[in-house]
């Protein structure tokens, strides 16, 4: 950060992201970052919420990180130094901010968090009323706009209280399953060192479950492998040490704990879009004729479970902000991303890694199938490509030419641009930070034909 003229302040512009502010700790933000994205922050909810900043109560959140804490306290005394009344809740979970947001009726909320992302990264999520989050669309644009003009001097009188949210959480994550019918199962969890831990854990030991914990112990270090189960090589000890245990199933997180990711007993990733198919299984079986959302880049699994169980599906754009703008508006039950993100109506429309997680271990201990048999029926029947990305400098131009070359298709505009035909489709989407293009293609025939349709895909965005 430099100063400007005028008092305005100069910050780099690649940390305000599509979903939150994240950049290299030292680097590209640090704790005087922090203390002005609070102050702005305190700023822009008031706006948003009509009201002045000393009328403000907003919830505090920090993972495990190393600078989490110096971090946290900057934002706090910049909230402070505009008038707020900030509830710090401490070292907690992203969603268990989500829940101090939501059920206390906050005017908004910050987490102090990179997520996923390595060690030597630092981050800010922010929320405003119901946990609905800020975006590079809606509000962190705002932030930085804010922090760039140049802020007064600060008028003060802002104080903290500290809570204590895990017993309540805890409480209202349960109440989406009947504990009682959860059978003995051996799981092996990872935690990544980060928090599902002290998040999950005391929720999983309550349960019975014949429990192998590994790496639960949150540690800003990250000394056993990154907090991202997405990467091939961060999930293969938990599939060989479920191979090595016989167990049922096993269940990783990502730093923050906001995403579950499941292995099957056989060892094997399940993707997330067979795991959304699997969760509104189980959310139509309690509310009948719900309203389920999947992302663009979704298995056909989800529409045709949904409406084969008698429920309503949309899809909707990929993203955390509007997903949970769409749950509200459709009233949804229910929203799964690719990306191990799932949403619930109730838990204020927001993701969770500790429900998918609970809802799973009901499922299998209520159908008393193998999690591999009913992963199983989805893949024999659905053949998808996996997200592959390709260096592309043209992005958009080469989208209306997919577009062009498909137009036999029904081409959907949505997010990137989406193909389909009766028994194949794909989605290719920009990278928000990288000039990349996402493909994701399922075949409904076969996996050769998903095998041809993706190779036939990628030469078109390659140019081969």
């Amino acid at each position: 950060m430099t100063p400007g003229d005028s008092g305005a302040v100069t910050i780099p512009p690649g940390i305000f992201k599509a979903y939150d502010i994240r950049g290299l700790y030292g680097t590209e933000m640090d704790a005087e970052t922090a203390y002005l994205v609070g102050r702005s922050f305190a700023r822009v909810l008031a706006g948003l919420r009509g009201k002045q900043p000393p009328e403000l109560r907003v919830g505090l959140g920090r993972d495990m990180r190393i600078e989490a804490p110096e971090m946290s306290r900057r934002l706090r005394e910049g909230l402070t130094d505009e008038g707020c009344a900030v509830l710090d809740a401490g070292m907690v979970a992203t969603e268990m901010l989500y829940h101090l947001v939501g059920s206390r009726e906050l005017d908004g909320g910050a987490m102090v968090t990179a997520s996923h992302n390595p060690k030597a990264y630092t981050g800010i999520k922010l929320v405003r009323e119901g946990a609905l989050a800020l975006s590079g669309d809606a509000g962190i644009g705002e932030v930085r706009e804010t922090i760039e003009a140049g802020l007064p001097e600060a008028p003060g009188g802002g104080g903290v209280e500290v809570v204590d949210v895990y017993d309540d959480y805890q409480q209202r994550v349960l109440s989406f399953i009947d504990s009682d019918r959860i059978k003995p199962l051996k799981v092996v969890v990872d935690g990544g060192n980060g928090m599902a831990g002290p998040m999950v854990g005391p929720l999983l030991e309550g349960l019975g479950l014949d429990l192998s914990t590994t790496y639960w112990v949150p540690d800003g270090e990250f000394p056993d492998h990154e907090p991202n189960p997405l990467v091939e090589e961060n999930r293969r000890f938990i599939m060989d040490r479920v191979r090595e245990q016989g167990a049922d199933l096993g269940i990783a997180w990502d730093g923050d704990a906001d995403r579950c990711f499941f292995i099957d007993d056989r060892g094997e990733f399940v993707d997330g879009d067979f795991l959304t198919a699997l969760l509104a299984r189980q959310l139509l079986g309690s509310e009948p004729g719900a309203t389920i959302l999947y992302d663009v880049r979704a298995s056909r699994a989800v529409p045709d479970t949904v409406r084969e169980l008698g429920g309503t599906s949309y899809v909707n754009r990929v993203g955390h902000a509007f997903f949970k703008a769409a749950l509200r508006e459709r009233s949804a039950a229910f929203g799964g991303e690719v990306s191990g993100h799932y949403y619930f109506r109730d838990f204020w429309c927001a993701d969770s890694g500790a429900i998918p997680a609970l809802l799973v271990l009901e499922l299998l201990s209520v159908r008393q199938e193998r999690l591999s048999a009913l992963v199983g029926a989805l893949r024999r029947r659905y053949f998808i490509s996996g997200e592959i990305n390709s260096e592309v400098a043209d992005q958009q131009g080469k989208m209306r030419e997919l577009a062009e070359r498909y137009d036999d298709g029904e081409v959907s505009w949505l997010d990137g641009v989406s193909v389909s035909y009766p028994d194949w489709h794909f989605n290719v989407r920009p990278s928000n930070t990288e000039p990349l293009l996402r493909l994701n293609l399922e075949s409904l025939a076969s996996g050769e034909d998903m095998e041809r349709k993706r190779d036939e895909v990628l030469a078109v965005i390659r140019g081969d």
